[in-house]
């Protein structure tokens, strides 16, 4: 039906990397035993009372200026009152009328083109226990070592209109969320999490349609998936003339459909009020300038500085993907010498190939800003070939060093001398008449052909712009 567009929101949680809890002082990591971290208060014991995490707080103020929220210098705390299984209490601790931070915007490129989400809010919350289900017992157990686990939750506006801008989206929260280094981000964990709100409307119409709200989401794909789904789910039924209501739908990531869970509800349903054991939380304007100047250079704006050295668009995404090979970068290029766009070749292709098949990172490679420069130095000048300076990189992860002492330890040094590299030509050439002659027969690709033989021939080392006008010369 291309007379309807498709209107999206999101909701995306995601857990604080805190040492501990929101509320308690209980550590937390993913895939400890069951129940071992977890107190009175985590399991809603009665007589327990909260305690804020100031940490909690500074993060949810990091997000929040670096979306460009206003930060309440006074939130409140309140409890959002239902019945789960995984929420012993019969509330959540969260933030409903008053949050913490409101009014920003998300800034992404999708196709291009730089796109701004608006958030209404960003709010401070506590996550529920865990239900586990499982071949190896009957029925359903309960884990508590989630509970009180510090969120952020961070609500959009209804502004994207696509399953693609939606993945742009998510993608962009993603890379800021790490940028700021207040969550690890790994989904197959259940840091991030999201929530998406769903409706159709004909193109050009601006009340809204009727919405419906997906849960159950885990992956930037499954969101797609459930946006793409429930649009056409909804289209259909206008199609048929079939009414249909507000309400929440889990998504099944395994049949990739989304089935009803309950009617939506409204905030009266949740019977919100002050959460009795907490004061009101009062933010002043020297802890807000503290965490201001702390705050980093943030993905869109880092994104449009490489761009700007000619990087292009999917190597300046790479780096944003990959902190600490930005850093390495920008090192890199602060120390001077080759061009950002070499640099950044050499990074992408060749480091990374040697980091993965080695399983490190690039802080713990025994290679250095400055080693790479010298090494890229080298290779423009001429003093080794692309080949070595290949072959110098393996030395450097190998048994590190410098690139002078490497070129003197492997004998590195490129051949430029046009009356060796014509001895190396002519071995080439009486060894290849076939090659010679498909290519005076006007198959252009036995000329590279030969190239590689000659490079071969001097072991990497000959000068290939002298290979290739030698070459020339020589076959006429």
């Amino acid at each position: 039906m291309n007379n309807y567009e498709t209107v999206i929101g999101l909701e995306i949680h995601a857990e604080l990397s805190t040492k501990t809890k929101a509320f308690c002082s209980c550590e937390y990591s993913f895939g400890a035993e069951v129940n071992t971290q977890c107190c009175p208060g985590c399991i809603g014991m009665p007589g327990s009372l909260p305690v804020l995490n100031r940490q909690v707080v500074e993060y949810a103020i990091r997000i929040g200026l670096a979306t460009g929220c206003d930060i309440n210098q006074t939130s409140v705390f309140e409890r959002k009152n239902y019945f789960y299984p995984d929420l012993a209490k019969g509330y959540q601790v969260t933030q409903s009328n008053k949050p913490i931070c409101e009014n920003g915007k998300i800034e992404f490129y999708h196709k291009g083109e730089k796109r701004s989400v608006r958030l209404n809010r960003i709010q401070i919350e506590e996550d529920t226990a865990k239900l586990l289900h499982g071949d190896a017992f009957k029925g359903t157990l309960l884990d508590f070592n989630r509970s009180g686990v510090p969120l952020i939750e961070i609500v959009s506006e209804p502004d994207l209109r696509s399953s693609e801008e939606v993945k742009d989206y998510l993608d962009a929260v993603r890379v800021l969320l790490a940028t700021l280094n207040i969550c690890n981000c790994r989904m197959q964990e259940g840091t991030i999490r999201c929530d998406v709100n769903v409706s159709v409307r004909p193109i050009g119409q601006k009340e809204y349609g009727t919405r419906v709200e997906m849960k159950n989401i885990n992956t930037f794909s499954g969101a797609m998936q459930a946006v793409e789904y429930e649009a056409s789910r909804q289209m259909q039924l206008i199609q048929e003339g079939k009414a249909f209501t507000q309400e929440t739908r889990r998504w099944d990531e395994q049949q990739c459909i989304s089935l009803p869970m309950r009617s939506k509800e409204n905030a009266a349903d949740y019977r919100y009020f002050p959460e009795p054991d907490l004061c009101p939380l009062v933010i002043n304007n020297e802890w807000i300038n503290e965490v201001k100047n702390s705050l980093p250079e943030l993905p869109v704006t880092k994104f449009e500085r490489y761009r700007n050295m000619g990087i292009s668009e999917s190597d300046s995404a790479f780096l944003l993907e990959h902190k600490d090979k930005a850093d390495f970068f920008d090192k890199c290029v602060k120390i001077g010498g080759p061009s950002p766009k070499y640099i950044v070749n050499w990074i992408v292709g060749d480091i990374t190939a040697r980091l993965n098949k080695n399983s490190i990172s690039i802080e713990n490679a025994s290679i250095s800003p400055m080693g790479i420069c010298g090494m890229i130095n080298m290779i423009e000048q001429g003093v080794i070939s692309h080949d070595s300076g290949k072959l110098m990189l393996d030395e450097m992860f190998a048994h590190g060093g410098e690139p002078d002492e490497i070129v003197q330890k492997l004998s590195l040094t490129q051949i430029s001398d046009e009356i060796i590299i014509k001895k190396f030509i002519e071995e080439v050439l009486h060894d290849n008449e076939k090659s010679v002659t498909d290519y005076k027969n006007g198959k252009s690709n036995a000329f590279g052909f030969l190239i590689g033989k000659c490079m071969k021939a001097s072991n990497g080392k000959a000068n290939p712009q002298i290979v290739n006008k030698l070459l020339h010369e020589i076959l006429g």
